[in-house]
């Protein structure tokens, strides 16, 4: 038998088809061949049209099973991983009404602020967990106020993970996880926050059915059947955003348990079963994948923009052709890389900075003393450093460490960046070779509720390396509490 994963990205749609025993992957593929097209009418505005998703996942479904010629009667379930926080709405027949607003759009902020003073800190950050902020129950008022005409038509709001499971199924629902990452869920309650949607002045019924994780959701109906390929009646058994996914991914789902990403950006997500935050301004928290009353996992999710574009943009203008060779000039440089330090914040304003956009800073540069190893070396130290400081404010918000796990991407390929972070943190941090669309694949396997042979399987098909901390930690603290005083240098300014 199989399982079925989608990762529904901004940049493209994943499929990935894996042996539901073993974990296995099969085969994975992505549509389309270039990167999706995000437009943007305004500045700071970001959509998509969900019926591209759509389009490419039906493509990329039929490759996929053609390119493993397996017997699609087989599949036994479907996964669901999807961009975060977007808003998709839909009329009474499912048809969505307009672009959908996504992760990377700007245009709700002052409506998410305004709420969070009007409402009241203490009750947005003890029911919500988090500020309104630019989430998607403030992008839902953004269209009710600009767009008064369309919303009179919508009949239900969705997360685009919501909006692919209609396609697939005909029906409408979400889940208390994907309610979570809108800003939408009340951990006091455990409901709905219909206080939160009352006083945006939006109707309590427009949020969809509300459907448990690791269970039949719903089933391919006909049509997703002629259009995807997938048999009639395959259930959805596991739908989660793309960052608690990549913690399911990587076998993260307990307290002390922490998952890091470092792409384009940077992302720490530190599992807690606390329902509580001091940080709530500059840390998002949702309910993690397997989130119940009776289990009230929580993922602490810390961003950190300039991270992966940091060491892309060095690389670009320093005429270096790959990252192995900027990894190879950087380790014939010392640890604090002789002075040199860069403060990676140039891609917009950071949350864990309270939402200051300090920009990129390079110091102590010595045009006698320095070439491009000691640039290279500085700007991963500086990204490293960047987690670190990353971490301390998440332990300082109630985050434990037991474990530490991040997938095989390109800033973790480099043993400086882990090594870095492994020393100053104390901890191991496990690497695995996976991805979104096959973690949402396997999850459909967690309907036994089976953890421990989840995780027994990905660290049997996965586990790439581990870093440990090096025993020598001196001069990574000194290189370390240099860049945090530049920092607050420019924190002041």
């Amino acid at each position: 038998m199989y399982y079925l994963g989608f990762d529904i990205g901004s940049s493209s749609v994943k499929v990935a088809l894996v042996d539901a025993n073993t974990g296995k992957n099969i085969c994975s593929l992505h549509e389309p061949s270039e990167e999706m097209v995000i437009e943007a009418i305004q500045s700071d505005w970001a959509e998509q049209d969900p019926e591209l998703w759509w389009e490419y996942l039906c493509t990329a479904t039929k490759r996929v099973l053609e390119t493993a010629n397996i017997d699609s009667s087989k599949i036994a379930g479907i996964g669901i991983s999807y961009q975060m926080h977007g808003l998709v709405v839909v009329d009474k027949e499912g048809k969505s009404l307009r672009n959908s607003i996504i992760w990377c759009d700007s245009r709700a902020v002052e409506i998410g602020n305004k709420a969070f003073d009007e409402l009241g800190n203490d009750k947005c950050a003890n029911q919500l967990l988090n500020s309104p902020g630019n989430f998607t129950a403030s992008k839902l008022k953004w269209v009710k106020e600009n767009e008064p005409e369309l919303f009179a038509k919508v009949d239900k709001y969705m997360l685009p993970g919501d909006y692919i499971a209609l396609k697939l199924t005909g029906k409408m629902n979400t889940t208390k996880n994907g309610l979570s990452e809108g800003i939408l869920w009340d951990y006091q309650n455990d409901t709905v926050a219909n206080w939160l949607l009352e006083y945006y002045g939006i109707d309590p019924s427009l949020t969809p059915e509300i459907v448990t994780n690791f269970t039949n959701q719903s089933e391919v109906n006909q049509k997703g059947s002629e259009e995807t390929g997938i048999p009639v009646g395959v259930p959805i058994l596991y739908r989660a955003g793309d960052q608690p996914n990549n913690a399911l991914s990587l076998n993260i789902f307990n307290h002390g348990e922490v998952a890091a990403t470092g792409g384009t950006s940077g992302v720490i997500y530190a599992v807690t079963n606390q329902l509580k935050s001091k940080e709530s301004s500059r840390i998002n928290h949702f309910a993690h994948v397997n989130y119940s009353k009776e289990s009230t996992n929580i993922g602490k999710l810390l961003c950190i923009n300039g991270a992966g574009i940091m060491y892309r943009w060095l690389r670009t203008n320093v005429g270096i052709d790959s990252y192995e060779e900027m990894n190879a000039k950087a380790s014939k440089v010392s640890v604090g890389s002789d002075g040199v330090v860069i403060i990676p914040f140039g891609n917009g304003a950071e949350r864990m900075l309270n939402n200051k956009n300090i920009g990129t800073h390079f110091s102590n540069l010595n045009l006698n003393q320095h070439d491009n190893g000691h640039l290279c070396r500085a700007a991963l130290e500086g990204i490293a450093f960047s987690f670190v400081y990353g971490m301390e404010i998440l332990k300082n918000d109630n985050a434990e460490v037991n474990v530490m796990r991040a997938g095989n991407d390109n800033l973790f390929r480099s043993e400086i960046f882990a090594s870095t972070i492994s020393t100053l943190i104390g901890y191991d941090i496990e690497i695995y070779n996976t991805t979104g669309s096959v973690g949402a694949a396997r999850a459909c396997g967690l309907t036994d509720g089976d953890y421990k042979k989840f995780g027994e399987n990905i660290t049997k098909n996965d586990h790439v390396m581990t870093f440990k901390p090096l025993e020598d930690k001196k001069p990574y603290e000194k290189a370390y509490q240099q860049w945090k005083n530049e920092l607050e240098i420019r924190l002041k300014n």
